[in-house]
């Protein structure tokens, strides 16, 4: 990874800008979101879900909607879209994650991390585990696919969109 995509990772991470030309001219957003992220997240309905797929994933292949996102990871990628996007309290899970084959049980570091990011935002949603084809499926009826940075194996989570409640 080059050391400025390293910088920009610290700096999200910590919740300061990460461009080079000062501010992202509009407050309180997470800078990782830009306008093409925004556009589809401002577009999806009640329902629609939301994939981050890691950078083995053959995005372009399955996306209809696709933002590339390359040197990002992925749980600071999920951070900045439940920063804005709530999930789908109406049904009884709406985040997934890959199961890894013949091992049902096995979490890897990065999924713990995603596990961890949709609690922050979601206290009463769990990452739920899908298994082979089911999470691919999954993945290729998202309405759009944000293809991440992320070098780890199974860096990858679908979101189904909720609804935003009046104040």
């Amino acid at each position: 990874m080059c050391r400025d995509a390293v910088r920009s990772l610290l700096l999200a991470r910590n919740g300061r800008r990460t461009d080079n030309r000062g501010d992202n001219m509009l407050k309180g957003l997470n800078p990782l979101l830009g306008p093409d992220l925004l556009r589809i997240l401002r577009a999806m309905g009640h329902g629609d879900e939301i994939a981050v797929v890691d950078a083995n994933y053959p995005a372009d292949t399955d996306a209809r909607r696709l933002v590339r996102m390359d040197g990002h990871d992925a749980p600071a990628i999920v951070d900045a879209i439940l920063s804005v996007m709530p999930l789908d309290d109406f049904v009884e899970h709406a985040a997934f994650r890959p199961g890894i084959a013949g091992q049902p049980d096995r979490v890897e570091p990065v999924m713990a991390e995603l596990a961890e990011t949709v609690a922050r935002f979601e206290p009463a949603m769990t990452l739920v585990p899908l298994h082979g084809p089911a999470f691919y499926e999954r993945v290729k009826g998202a309405y759009a696919l944000v293809a991440s940075g992320e070098r780890r194996l199974y860096g990858n989570i679908v979101l189904r969109k909720g609804v935003v409640r009046p104040d």
